[in-house]
């Protein structure tokens, strides 16, 4: 579904303007980056499951 690094769009988007997220922590929790003002934010992971609307980019593997 998602994996660490991805970026995903959630339902509502951020007060900056941008609504494009990466995910930099998978646990219990799931903390998130935005991409635009490089706030962070750390969600449980069903309320985060709740959230997310989409995966836009998969990360790349090497």
């Amino acid at each position: 579904m998602y994996e660490l690094h991805d970026i995903v769009e959630m339902k509502k988007p951020h007060p900056c303007g941008v609504n494009r997220w990466e995910i930099i922590r998978m646990g219990m929790d799931i903390k998130i980056e935005c991409t635009g003002c490089g706030r962070l934010i750390m969600l449980p992971r069903r309320e985060f499951d709740k959230k997310m609307k989409k995966v836009l980019e998969k990360a790349t593997k090497e």
